[in-house]
């Protein structure tokens, strides 16, 4: 495997992912200069979402039209320009809408550069691929509000942004110079009525997710824009069913295993992405631990999320995916459930020690579900079945922060108090519940499904057996 590769993705996917989430310690300050109120700025992240939801649909007939190679230089490069762009704002609507430019560009770099990754990378090595892609999705939204604080204490909120500039340009060289290239193909022309439905569709949920969970706008709003989103959804269905080349191409869910792996990876996604909202509200409310405290503690994850790497394609290889993922699934639920046993009494030392457990898990999880869902996709259809796991992953995990805030929004109205240990205990058992539940997807899944990526139930000798323990390093 030419290991440069799936690095040079990495790199430029954590930027992303760490900025998604590095600006939330720093809403205060920002709102500060720009003279509005950190309520309002929150609609800034919403934005963000809204622009992923909008323009994933799209990144796969992009990098068919224009090269894939092509697509992902020029998404860091709007990725740079955005970033540039928060950096100068100094109002409530020009930093909304260079967010929005943001999200462009983080719209076409994560599904453009897996793309490139599945293209680049044989199917047996795919595992061991993938799981350089996993720590940064793992690993951003942890580091990243530590890291805002830590900027936004001892330099200025500024810097959060244009951090970004002589990394992108790192990253956009290393791409030109070391990633594979990638002609044009003939492609249909694009199916813009399925565009302005799937946009709609998408971000409407998001939105609507996103104003339910954050007190942005009333909640009113949120719910309408939801309806406005899942009826877009049936009229992109009914589009799709008509439609020569639609889009998004549903008929992949017709594969059992692209299937299990899309909807199972949703369904535990909805936990994990309630998990970056609750922690860190938990240690600071319930705790009365400060930001950096709780951010340092959150941080022992992603640890266990880059550990994980070292011995990921080995343990499918040998056990399969079918196997892993369920066994995965319910322990990475377990370890969310857990979080509800924590109180201020817990020792440091076993919190930071499951804390690890959990991120190995879920480091090891993610890289299954990725690698499968390319499992039985012909090269042929790499393009089409990256957006839709893209756009997938960007529903639930808004569906899961959306699914944190409201559980604690009911909990608090029933006993008519503040937040306290008890609500977050509450919100963390529902939402273990929740990713547990993808496990049922898993079990209908055959004992060799994708044995063909994870290596399963081949004749193994120790010599292979050798080889495989170091390409899981790689």
């Amino acid at each position: 495997m030419n290991r440069i590769i799936p690095l040079i993705l990495a790199v430029a996917l954590f930027m992303e992912n760490m900025d998604s989430t590095v600006i939330a310690t720093s809403l205060p300050a920002i709102a500060i200069d720009i003279h509005t109120s950190p309520i309002a700025l929150k609609l800034a992240l919403t934005a963000y979402l809204v622009s992923l939801a909008i323009f994933i649909p799209i990144s796969g007939w992009m990098a068919d039209r224009f090269g894939a190679k092509n697509v992902f230089r020029a998404a860091i490069g709007v990725f740079i320009a955005g970033s540039v762009a928060c950096a100068f704002a100094n109002s409530l609507p020009a930093f909304v809408v260079s967010r929005f430019l943001q999200g462009m560009g983080g719209a076409m770099m994560t599904p453009v550069g897996r793309l490139v990754l599945v293209r680049a990378t044989p199917k047996s090595e795919l595992v061991a691929a993938m799981s350089w892609l996993t720590v940064p999705a793992l690993v951003g939204p942890l580091v990243g509000p530590p890291i805002g604080g830590f900027i936004t204490t001892y330099f200025t909120w500024h810097w959060i942004f244009l951090i970004n500039v002589p990394i992108g340009l790192i990253g956009m060289w290393l791409a030109t110079r070391y990633l594979p290239e990638t002609e044009p193909a003939q492609t249909p022309p694009l199916d813009f009525p399925g565009f302005v439905l799937s946009g709609l569709a998408a971000s409407g949920v998001v939105f609507g997710l996103s104003v339910i969970s954050l007190p942005a706008l009333p909640p009113m709003a949120g719910f309408t824009t939801v309806a406005a989103g899942v009826i877009s959804g049936v009229l992109y269905l009914l589009h799709a069913r008509r439609a020569k080349n639609p889009l998004l191409a549903l008929d992949l869910f017709r594969n059992q295993v692209f299937r299990s792996s899309v909807l199972g990876g949703s369904m535990f996604r909805i936990g994990i992405g309630a998990v970056p909202f609750l922690l860190p509200l938990m240690f600071q409310i319930g705790f009365g631990l400060t930001p950096f405290q709780s951010g340092m503690i959150t941080f022992v994850s992603a640890i266990g999320a880059i550990g994980m790497k070292f011995v990921t394609a080995l343990l499918f290889r040998l056990a399969g995916f079918q196997r892993v993922l369920i066994w995965g699934s319910l322990v990475a639920a377990a370890s969310i459930a857990i979080y509800g046993l924590f109180t201020p009494q817990t020792p440091y030392a076993l919190m930071l020690a499951i804390l690890l457990v959990g991120g190995f898990i879920r480091s090891m999880f993610f890289t299954g579900v990725n690698a499968l869902s390319y499992a039985e996709i012909t090269p042929a259809d790499t393009s089409k079945a990256t957006p839709i796991t893209a756009v997938f992953q960007q529903l639930s995990i808004a569906l899961g922060v959306a699914l944190a805030g409201g559980i604690l929004e009911v909990s608090t109205s029933i006993h008519g108090g503040p937040l306290t240990l008890r609500d977050f205990h509450i919100a963390f058992f529902i939402v273990a519940a929740v990713s547990a539940a993808a496990s049922i997807t898993f079990m209908r899944l055959a004992p060799e499904a994708g044995s063909a990526v994870s290596g399963h139930g081949r004749l193994t000798t120790p010599k292979t057996l050798e080889t495989v323990g170091g390409t899981a390093g790689k």
